[in-house]
C-alpha cells in the first residue's frame, strides 16, 4: 500500500451510492459544570454552558458515508414532532436528503439527550419508542427501498432496536440485495440479532457477541475466534467483523485477521460503531477486500473517539491516519 493507493481509494468512494436503513435519531448534548449538590435531592446540579444537537444512529452512519463523498440515501422513520423538524434541519445543514424519512405520528422521534460536566457523562434522557412499526409504514419503507435498490452500491442495516428493522422488513431487503448482488452490511443489536441471515458483513461488538451466544467471551484472540465460529453456525453471513474496543477488530471470512487498536487518547466512544460500519460499506462498494476496509474503518473509529460525542469522521484526519499507519498494512 502506498500514499497514492490510499488517495485512489478515497477518491473511489466519491463515485458510490450507499443506502442506509434503520433507526434514525438525534443525539443532543448539554454541556456544563457541577459545583454543588441539589438541596432538594442528593444529585449534582449542572450549570449549563452550552448545548448542541447532532445526527445519531442510522443518520450518523449516513453522514459518515456522505462526508466521505458518497451519495447517501437514508431510509427510516421519525415522529411528527419538533424533534423530527430538528432532525430534518440537521440533515439539511449537512447536505443530506430527508425525502426517504417517513413521519409516524404515533411515535416520537428518537432523541438521546446526554448531560455532561467537564466532558464526563452525568446522565442521559431518552425519548423513544421500541415498538415495531405498523404494517402500513413498514410496507411503505420497503417500497421506498425497492424503488432505489438497483441504483445503490451497498446497503447498511443499522439497528438500534427502536422498531424499524423487524424480521418482516429485514428478510425482503436482504433477499432483494442478494438477487441484485448488492452487499449488505449489518450493525446489529441483541433483539433480532439472528434475523440477518444472508447478509454480506455482520458487525457485532464483543459484548453483543457474547450476549447473543449466551456465553462469556473474553477479549482474548482465541476466545473471539471460537465465538465467531459458533456464531457462523447460527447465522448465515459471508463475513464477520467484531469490534473489540481497546483490542481493535477481528475479521472472520474463513480465516481470522486481528487488527490491533491504535494508541490514542479516547475522549468518547459514542458513535464509533456507526463510523466503522460506514467505512466498511464504502470499502465494499468500492471493491476493496474486507481486511483493507476494516483497517481503514479501525483508523476512522479511533479518529472519532478523540472527540466528545458522536461526530462523523473527518476525511483529512482519516487520510493522515492512514498514511501514518501504512507500515502496518
Amino acid at each position: 500500500m502506498t500514499p497514492e493507493a490510499i488517495e485512489r481509494i478515497f477518491n473511489s468512494f466519491k463515485d458510490k451510492k450507499i443506502a442506509v436503513i434503520g433507526d434514525v435519531m438525534i443525539d443532543k448534548y448539554i454541556f456544563g459544570h457541577v459545583s454543588r449538590i441539589s438541596p432538594e435531592y442528593p444529585v449534582p446540579v449542572v450549570d449549563v454552558t452550552h448545548e448542541n444537537s447532532r445526527l445519531g444512529g442510522a443518520a450518523n452512519v449516513a453522514i459518515n458515508t456522505h462526508i466521505m463523498g458518497a451519495e447517501t440515501l437514508l431510509i427510516g422513520v421519525t415522529g411528527q414532532d419538533a424533534s423530527s423538524a430538528s432532525l430534518i434541519e440537521l440533515m439539511g445543514e449537512q447536505g443530506l436528503d430527508s425525502a426517504m424519512l417517513l413521519a409516524d405520528p404515533s411515535r416520537p422521534t428518537t432523541c438521546k439527550t446526554r448531560i455532561l460536566s467537564q466532558n464526563h457523562h452525568i446522565t442521559r434522557v431518552d425519548y423513544e419508542s421500541r415498538q415495531p412499526l405498523n404494517e402500513l409504514i413498514e410496507t411503505e419503507l420497503l417500497g421506498l427501498f425497492t424503488g432505489i435498490a438497483s441504483s445503490v452500491d451497498a446497503v447498511v442495516l443499522e439497528d438500534y432496536n427502536k422498531g424499524v428493522l423487524s424480521p418482516t422488513l429485514i428478510a425482503p431487503v436482504i433477499a432483494l440485495c442478494r438477487k441484485l448482488k448488492i452487499p449488505v452490511l449489518v450493525d446489529p443489536k441483541l433483539k433480532g440479532f439472528f434475523s440477518y441471515g444472508g447478509c454480506t458483513v455482520f458487525k457485532p461488538n464483543i459484548s453483543e457477541l457474547g450476549a447473543s451466544l449466551g456465553i462469556p467471551v473474553s477479549n482474548k484472540d482465541h476466545d473471539v475466534e471460537e465465538a465467531c465460529r459458533l456464531l457462523s453456525q447460527r447465522l448465515e453471513a459471508e463475513s464477520f467483523v467484531v469490534t473489540r474496543s481497546e483490542k481493535g477488530m477481528t475479521v472472520y471470512n474463513g480465516t481470522f485477521t486481528h487488527i490491533p487498536a491504535v494508541s490514542v487518547d479516547v475522549a468518547d466512544v459514542s458513535g464509533a460503531g456507526d463510523t466503522v460500519i460506514a467505512l466498511l460499506a464504502l470499502g465494499m462498494a468500492a471493491g476493496l477486500d474486507l481486511v483493507t476496509s476494516t483497517r481503514i474503518a479501525n483508523l476512522a473509529a479511533h479518529t472519532v473517539c478523540q472527540e466528545v460525542g458522536a461526530v462523523p469522521v473527518r476525511p483529512e484526519k482519516l487520510f493522515k491516519a492512514c498514511l501514518d499507519h501504512l507500515h502496518q498494512w
